[in-house]
């Protein structure tokens, strides 16, 4: 569905790098820059710096960061989806069809239990996954998964390395095979975020009476935080499939499945709305909000994001690479930078990690991707400048 004039062009950026090249299959190669230089996003800069039409360049000057893969953290995981750390270093994974929740440490995945009741489907199974940001004191691991009838939102009680006692705290979100959302972050007020998809629904978007196409923001019983617009359990409206929420500072981004067009990075407001289903991209339409950046489909398909030093990382799907997105305070200060594209696959979550690295899964075993020896893994990847 294309919907509402586009009112800033495109443009095109030469992605910066250091002399990389793309590094094949290997796990450990390092690559000190981005890896496609004819990668296009845009964002509302000023009309000066608009080409009149799209650039190709094989220049790649360095960029303000530079990634290298430092190692492989697991392998073998059956489509990873949700991950967040233990206050000890280790992580705690979910397997999106399995169902299974799996603990990561010392390069080996254990599992640590299975949440009951996850019904997987082409994009449904066990999402989200978000540690209570006060445990151990609170021993509490909280999970976004589908069931035949809705998705929903469990607290588990995690000790002595399983998992018990789930309790659904929210049900009622909108599913289908598709566009189930279900990335979860804790924000630093305490309050749990949830993105949400339309369930192939669009009017759910618009709808303020219905959990779909929103950015959810609950309390750890699921009821709704305060300072909600109307009360209600969602915090922004007009998303068409969010999998990826992060806090950068007290600001909150989001990454958004387009349609046909244009894939979206958005900063996101209380009570804003971000124009799903009349808007796809940078639409310039009264009353809605506009990307900070957008790319074609084929370059992005982003899932999971996290912040660090002064970026937002965005794994894609199917562009097969990981987006460096500089930003503050919900405004993009420069030109994205793609890195390892095409050389792990689809990729599907990024988090930052305790020492200052970030954790990336690949999602080759999803039913979309080409399967490799070890897949699907997890890679450590350092930040540097």
């Amino acid at each position: 569905m294309k919907l509402g004039a586009r009112t800033a062009a495109v443009v095109a950026v030469a992605v910066l790098a250091a002399g990389c090249q793309d590094g094949g299959d290997g796990e450990a190669q390092p690559s000190a820059g981005a890896s496609d230089p004819t990668t296009t996003a845009t964002a509302p800069v000023p009309s000066s710096a608009r080409p009149s039409t799209p650039e190709t360049t094989t220049a790649l000057p360095q960029g303000p960061v530079r990634l290298a893969v430092a190692g492989t953290v697991a392998t073998g995981i059956e489509v990873p989806w949700g991950l967040d750390f233990l206050p000890d270093g280790s992580a705690l994974v979910a397997e999106r069809d399995s169902g299974r929740i799996k603990r990561v440490a010392g390069g080996q995945a254990a599992e640590v239990g299975t949440v009951d009741g996850v019904d997987p489907s082409s994009e449904g199974g066990l999402l989200g996954l978000a540690v209570d940001p006060q445990y151990p004191r609170r021993p509490y691991v909280y999970v976004y998964y589908s069931t035949g009838d809705d998705n929903r939102i469990a607290r588990l009680t995690y000790q002595g390395n399983r998992i018990s006692q789930q309790q659904v705290i929210l049900d009622g979100i909108p599913v289908a095979a598709v566009h189930n959302g279900g990335r979860l972050t804790f924000g630093p007020d305490g309050y749990l975020y949830a993105g949400t998809g339309d369930g192939r629904e669009e009017p759910n978007s618009q709808s303020d009476e219905s959990l779909g196409g929103k950015i959810l923001r609950i309390t750890t019983e699921g009821q709704a935080a305060p300072g909600n617009p109307g009360g209600r359990r969602w915090f922004s409206k007009g998303h068409r499939n969010v999998q990826g929420v992060a806090f950068g500072g007290n600001q909150l981004y989001a990454a958004e499945f387009g349609q046909d067009e244009w894939d979206e990075l958005n900063a996101i407001t209380n009570g804003a709305n971000y124009g799903w289903p009349a808007a796809e991209g940078i639409s310039g339409l009264d009353g809605m909000v506009d990307p900070i950046a957008q790319w074609r489909t084929d370059d992005a398909s982003p899932s999971g994001i996290a912040f660090a030093q002064g970026h937002i990382f965005m794994a894609g799907l199917r562009g097969e690479r990981l987006w460096a997105i500089p930003v503050t305070d919900g405004r993009r200060t420069g030109e994205p930078q793609a890195f390892f594209t095409g050389e792990f696959g689809r990729l599907r979550t990024v988090e930052a990690a305790p020492d200052g690295s970030l954790w990336l899964t690949t999602s080759n075993t999803d039913g979309r991707g080409d399967t490799r020896d070890g897949d699907d893994r997890i890679l450590r990847i350092t930040i540097s400048r």
